[in-house]
């Protein structure tokens, strides 16, 4: 049998894949290199350890992640990456099926829902969108249970699926740790010291907080929380 070719005779640089199975991530990261033409794949196994190597790395074209890998509690937890990082492309990779899941992450602004047990060809061809500015969604959204929108679409209006300031999902815990440390009055050096991650991944964390309770500064949302 020959070898698949690329679809697309393009040399791509560097690429974030985020998922806490080793297995899976080495396994898209041969279809990357491949069948994509990314010249590096860059690996992650938690959220913090992603936000770290994005804040390390330059060059970075897309990033992938896992909804059920550590530190990811919904698409929502992506958005301050899609805002930190302007033209990268931000997308989900996920075991799960939920048409919620795929409905959360169309409304978050992310660039696409892969389920992993799409073929390895459908999962290409579903990167090759994505790559070239489409958003994409599996095709299961489009039978059987009505437009996207619909009668699954999440109920962001009752009470108990908002945040501060109508904000949809809850802070993650990593989150609540920095704002614990802003709260004592640490720099951001001291509170990377302390939980171990990057300065840069503290940086992210704190625009995801201030955001999500409409500080300015960090006296504000030490004080408005």
């Amino acid at each position: 049998m020959m070898k698949a070719q690329p679809i697309a005779d393009v040399r791509r640089a560097t690429v974030l894949v985020a998922d806490d199975h080793s297995l899976y991530r080495t396994g898209l990261g041969f279809l990357l290199k491949d069948r994509l033409g990314f010249s590096t794949v860059i690996e992650a196994a938690t959220f913090d350890a992603a936000l770290d190597r994005l804040s390390d790395t330059s060059g970075i074209e897309l990033a992938l992640f896992d909804l059920s890998m550590p530190g990811v509690s919904g698409p929502e937890s992506l958005n301050v990456v899609r805002e930190t990082y302007a033209g990268l492309r931000v997308a989900i990779v996920s075991g799960s099926e939920e048409r919620n899941d795929v409905l959360r992450t169309v409304a978050t602004g992310l660039s696409g829902y892969i389920p992993k047990s799409l073929p390895d060809e459908e999962i290409v061809g579903a990167l090759e969108d994505i790559m070239d500015g489409r958003i994409y969604v599996p095709r299961f959204m489009t039978v059987s249970a009505g437009p996207l929108g619909g009668p699954s679409a999440p109920n962001l209006d009752r009470p108990e699926a908002k945040g501060l300031n109508g904000n949809v999902k809850p802070i993650s815990p990593r989150q609540r740790d920095v704002l614990e440390c802003v709260r004592r009055g640490l720099s951001n050096k001291e509170i990377a010291r302390e939980l171990d991650i990057a300065e840069g991944t503290v940086k992210i964390h704190l625009a995801a907080l201030f955001s999500y309770f409409g500080a300015r500064n960090r006296t504000e949302l030490a004080t408005k929380c």
